[in-house]
């Protein structure tokens, strides 16, 4: 009987992942993006900072430079909650607005960005579009002519492309880099090629100004990102992504700050995914929407690896503790000219991702540490899930003051 329904349920999750891997190969193929209209738009940039009074400035400094003329975009940066001299460095800079929040009951970027948007809606100038940042991001000078090519030409809610400022700094930063250029390129890119929703990332991110008025923010989850890009799905707008409007972030050194940092976001996956998949795929059935459907499958996939490792320990725990193969595995029934072209692909995946977004070679020598960091998302997940209840915001510090003209030197 157990051996039966792990035999289903290794069927159901095969198939996920081969949904999954099929969607990849729509992201080998990339159209680049154009910029058919001149800027038009007008924009609010907002800084969401905790204590980041080593960081903010460098990204203040590179946000007044950008490629859009400057009487179309004002800067705020929402001082949450700081008791470092984060609004002291605000100040020093002309022209940008230091917005304090003080309210230690609610404690997260959600909570901050909700405030700083009632905030915004009350100051005397309007705009077209909100774009929202985190204190430790660089972004692309020509990142809002690209954002305001998408709102001309109708797009409510966009996506900029996620990179990472410090890919060199340790085996942690270059494996979470890794992860963002698959993700980039073969989780996103495949999305936009079919037509279906893209996904938030918690920065980088514009939307229209009236949507966001009309629908409020409303999110307020440790993953405020996709908590409102399901939001938007149920309501029919489907975020895009534009993969030529870079955004670079800070990613954690030490594997202490990336766990927790992790688990964070894994916690409030569960909570997402436990509030809101269920009613996006029965919407999705009722509407034969197969983007709301898609977009339900991808919200599960904190499931997908609690399920991945717990097949995983089953299988292998009946291998050593019985001395046999009790537990039957998906996999082994599987025709070799199947499992290993399909095995290889899973592997190539990586490489291959890399390869398209053209890095240096040095970093493929990281994808054995990338393996073992991919394999620490099971502990974590399994820890998240028992412990997903708990709606604590943990901030993750940042210190790694780099100028965007370094992140694209290093780049060419």
């Amino acid at each position: 009987m157990f051996n039966s329904i792990m035999f289903v349920v290794q069927i159901l999750f095969a198939v996920l992942g081969l949904y999954q891997l099929f969607l990849t190969f729509f992201g080998w193929h990339r159209k680049k993006e154009d910029l058919s209209h001149k800027p038009q738009k007008s924009f609010a940039l907002l800084i969401a900072a905790h204590n980041e009074e080593q960081v903010v400035g460098a990204l203040i400094e590179n946000l007044q430079k950008m490629k859009y003329p400057r009487e179309l975009y004002d800067i705020f940066v929402i001082c949450d909650n700081c008791t470092d001299g984060t609004v002291d460095v605000v100040k020093s800079y002309d022209g940008v607005y230091a917005c304090v929040r003080e309210n230690p009951n609610q404690r997260g970027k959600g909570f901050a960005v909700e405030w700083m948007l009632k905030e915004l809606w009350q100051m005397p100038r309007s705009y077209d579009g909100v774009a929202i940042f985190d204190a430790d991001n660089l972004v692309a000078t020509d990142f809002l002519q690209y954002m305001n090519n998408d709102l001309c030409n109708g797009f409510q809610v966009v996506q900029g492309y996620l990179d990472t400022k410090n890919p060199n700094d340790s085996w942690v930063s270059s494996a979470n880099a890794i992860n963002y250029w698959f993700c980039n390129r073969l989780w996103q890119l495949p999305r936009t090629n079919l037509g279906l929703a893209n996904f938030l990332g918690g920065t980088g991110m514009v939307f229209d100004s009236k949507l966001l008025q009309e629908m409020g923010w409303g999110a307020t989850s440790l993953v405020e990102d996709l908590e409102f890009t399901v939001r938007c799905i149920k309501r029919g707008i489907y975020p895009k992504f534009n993969f030529e409007a870079k955004v670079f972030d800070e990613k954690p050194i030490t594997f202490q700050a990336s766990a927790r940092q992790r688990l964070r976001w894994m916690q409030g996956h569960f909570d997402v995914t436990r509030k809101h998949m269920l009613p996006l795929l029965w919407q999705g059935i009722k509407d034969r929407s197969w983007t709301k459907i898609d977009a339900a499958l991808y919200v599960f996939n904190a499931y997908n690896y609690l399920a991945g490792f717990c097949i995983a320990a089953i299988v292998w725990g009946d291998i050593f503790l019985s001395g046999g193969v009790r537990v039957t595995s998906v996999y082994n029934m599987l025709p070799i000219w199947v499992s290993i072209p399909y095995m290889l692909y899973i592997f190539i995946q990586i490489p291959l991702s890399m390869h398209l977004a053209k890095v240096n070679w040095k970093l493929y020598l990281r994808i054995p540490t990338f393996l073992l960091f991919t394999l620490s998302w099971w502990p974590i997940t399994v820890h998240a899930f028992f412990t997903q209840n708990n709606k604590k915001w943990s901030h993750t510090q940042h210190t790694r003051v780099i100028r965007l003209e370094e992140v694209q030197s290093k780049q060419l």
